[in-house]
């Protein structure tokens, strides 16, 4: 790839990239307060700035390899500790802390999307298409980052929710024990090429129900 066009990219993609990382993380900590656990605030976690929470792996290395190949947005940050101890009902709790950061990107997937909406109807010259471009990397990665976290798999966000939504028993013993090996289970989704067809279809109805209700075009 061109050098001067892989700097545009990342020009593009590093603000949108950044911050629904760290925008989903600082959620989790916030859920987690909200329901009576502060290790995060206590940790100073709670904060927008995104070195606090950056993963030099996760956070830089995967997203540029990611864009340099061509491949979909994929990168995660620092987790956010919550420790389910200190909540007045772990399990009910941690569904909601569980889910609290995939529904904080979808948040920000709608933001992405007016600011989108209010490039195009606003002369800003050159500077419009780089926002609009910039806005739809932010709307796909967030729906991304959504979507993927949300697989029932253990440790991700999708996986927890289930695991505190099943009855103690067997099965949520059985999910607790996958844990240790959600993301080897998640890599080779990837390397087999199984992961963009399992998230790719509902990746894109989120994706057209938000422009849609803007009233936005997504190629």
């Amino acid at each position: 790839m061109d050098p001067a066009a892989l700097l545009t990219k990342i020009s593009i993609a590093a603000i949108p990239v950044v911050f629904a990382i760290t925008v989903h993380e600082v959620a989790h900590g916030f859920a987690a307060r909200h329901f009576g656990d502060r290790t995060a605030e206590m940790q100073g976690r709670l904060s927008l700035n995104p070195i606090r929470h950056i993963d030099p792996v996760g956070t830089i290395l995967v997203p540029a390899l990611m864009l340099l190949l061509g491949g979909f947005l994929f990168g995660w940050a620092k987790p956010v500790p919550v420790d389910s101890r200190n909540m007045r009902n772990p399990r009910g709790s941690m569904v909601w802390v569980s889910a609290a950061g995939p529904a904080a990107n979808v948040a920000m997937a709608l933001i992405w999307a007016s600011l989108m909406f209010i490039a195009l109807r606003v002369d800003l010259g050159i500077a419009g298409t780089w926002v609009q471009a910039m806005a739809y990397v932010g709307i796909l990665f967030n729906v991304v980052l959504a979507v993927f976290n949300m697989l029932p798999i253990p440790p991700l966000d999708g996986g927890q929710v289930l695991t505190n939504l099943l009855p103690p028993g067997p099965l949520s013993n059985a999910m607790e024990r996958i844990a240790p090996f959600g993301l080897f289970i998640v890599l080779g989704l990837l390397a087999t090429g199984l992961l963009s067809p399992i998230i790719g279809p509902p990746v894109m109805a989120i994706v057209r129900a938000i422009t849609s209700a803007f009233g936005l075009s997504f190629g």
